[in-house]
């Protein structure tokens, strides 16, 4: 299914992960992609370049730091430049901590709010004005369910969770207008190496013993969803907060 051919995608965190699924799903029908990815991710710029080669379509490597304006705006630059107009924005990138409130430092909150909300957000506010033009986009944040669920060792990461899916709402009123649509979704844990760091605080069985289904999703599973709000099957679906956690109890 080549649904997707002739758009263009930005996605974050397109390295591993959920990010990588995301543009794996998207090249499987048919996007072209910005791939944002940290600087030191060669192997992941690799896994990029084989997916472009079997899917036939073209995926461009941009690094992108998202706790840092600056080196947000030259990838956003290098996107502009290219007069390719943006379809779609998946903002993946993002950090985990799983540290009790008492035991996490002020420093390392402001960082876990400077790449989970901050970044997404001015990253957002430069893509607008190329979907504004244009009257038309489907923008995806990645949230999280620890941001509605009040657990244990989830005061920053969930804060910082619960900040990115507010803006999503909201932003989703003023935008709507403009023919662009925007939603998030709230996985539960997922197997990536993010969940490694959960694990080691709270216990797999303890993480998993709210799940209905009991085990953790794959990231192609929230790649799907995140493929479906993305979309023309999805063109009434707007400000919504999709939870994907196996029926959470």
């Amino acid at each position: 299914m080549r649904d997707f051919e002739g758009k263009n995608a930005i996605v974050t965190g397109a390295n591993r992960g959920i990010g990588l699924a995301v543009v794996k799903e998207l090249a499987g029908r048919g996007c072209n992609i910005w791939a944002g990815t940290r600087q030191n991710s060669s192997n992941g710029v690799e896994q990029l370049s084989e997916i472009s080669k079997e899917y036939n379509v073209r995926i461009e490597s941009v690094y992108i730091e998202m706790q840092n304006e600056e080196s947000i705006k030259g990838a956003f630059r290098k996107i502009y430049e290219s007069k390719i107009p943006i379809d779609i924005l998946v903002n993946v990138a993002g950090v985990v901590n799983a540290d009790f409130f008492q035991m996490t430092s002020m420093a390392k909150i402001r960082n876990m709010f400077d790449v989970n909300l901050f970044g997404p957000m001015y990253l957002t506010q430069l893509v607008l004005k190329s979907m504004q033009r244009n009257r038309r986009g489907s923008i995806i944040n990645v949230g999280s369910i620890a941001g509605m669920d009040a657990n244990p060792a989830n005061c920053a990461y969930g804060s910082s969770k619960a900040a990115l899916m507010h803006f999503t709402r909201v932003l989703a009123s003023e935008v709507g207008r403009s023919g662009i649509r925007v939603n998030a979704v709230a996985p539960g844990p997922t197997n990536t190496d993010m969940i490694r760091i959960v694990e080691d605080v709270v216990g797999e069985k303890e993480m998993l013993s709210r799940c209905a289904l009991s085990r953790c999703a794959e990231p192609l599973e929230i790649a799907k969803v995140i493929a479906f709000l993305s979309s023309d099957d999805a063109s009434f679906v707007n400000g919504q907060i999709i939870r994907i956690d196996g029926g959470s109890k």
